[in-house]
């Protein structure tokens, strides 16, 4: 069972813990997490864009001239995309981007991302992390004491009460922070370094390790 370093605001060592193996020494299936992750993104995609047909186009009702004897080619509108004005052909139209992901596969991708992320190096574990009132400034010194640099993820359980640090993290432009029960895969993959709390790394475990019989299908790549 894999362990890992539990740290002080300090950035001084006060204990180690157990990670869950079904969550930090799962498989790291590229393929799934590169298709979790591009569904996420097609997601978030508006699929607004439109352009006007020939349909769409205002004109053109009537022949341009007679079918045969003229010479020319035959036309049947002035609003057909070969003509100035008309239409667009196979153009974008109003659409849903969404990929259908299911429940086994989003948490096979994020124990996989979570793998590698304890592999790598990334993860820092943090005892508490808790502020008074909103403060930039000890964010930072916190930050630093923890040597993480890069873009950097902050996992905590749950919102606090006061909201004093999401408010003392959010002025600073590489950092995120996020909660255990909404991680996604492509949070983790984006972050070069991530900070958890003991209690968010609790019901990350939770979250992540949930009906391991479920989810043994996703990690061979099976296909919300």
């Amino acid at each position: 069972m894999p362990t890992i370093d539990v740290l002080n605001a300090t950035g001084k060592k006060s204990g180690s813990r157990e990670l869950a193996a079904e969550v930090f020494e799962a498989p790291v299936n590229v393929p799934l997490m590169h298709q979790v992750v591009v569904a996420g993104m097609a997601r978030i995609r508006a699929g607004t864009h439109k352009v006007k047909t020939r349909g769409d186009v205002r004109g053109g009702g009537k022949k341009p001239w007679r079918q045969k004897g003229t010479g020319r080619a035959r036309q049947g509108s002035i609003r057909a995309p070969q003509w100035a004005g008309g239409g667009v052909a196979h153009g974008p139209v109003v659409r849903d981007h969404d990929q259908r992901i299911n429940k086994k596969m989003r948490r096979g991708a994020l124990r996989s991302a979570l793998t590698d992320a304890h592999a790598s190096g990334k993860l820092a574990v943090l005892d508490e992390l808790s502020f008074d009132e909103p403060k930039t400034k000890r964010a930072v010194e916190i930050l630093e004491a923890l040597q993480v640099e890069g873009r950097i993820l902050v996992v905590l359980a749950q919102p606090s009460e006061t909201g004093a640090v999401e408010k003392s993290f959010r002025n600073l432009v590489h950092v995120r922070v996020a909660y255990a029960g909404g991680l996604g895969t492509y949070d983790v993959l984006l972050a070069d370094r991530i900070v958890v709390t003991t209690e968010a790394l609790d019901a990350l475990e939770g979250v992540a390790a949930a009906s391991p019989a479920a989810t043994a299908g996703a990690e061979a790549g099976e296909s919300s």
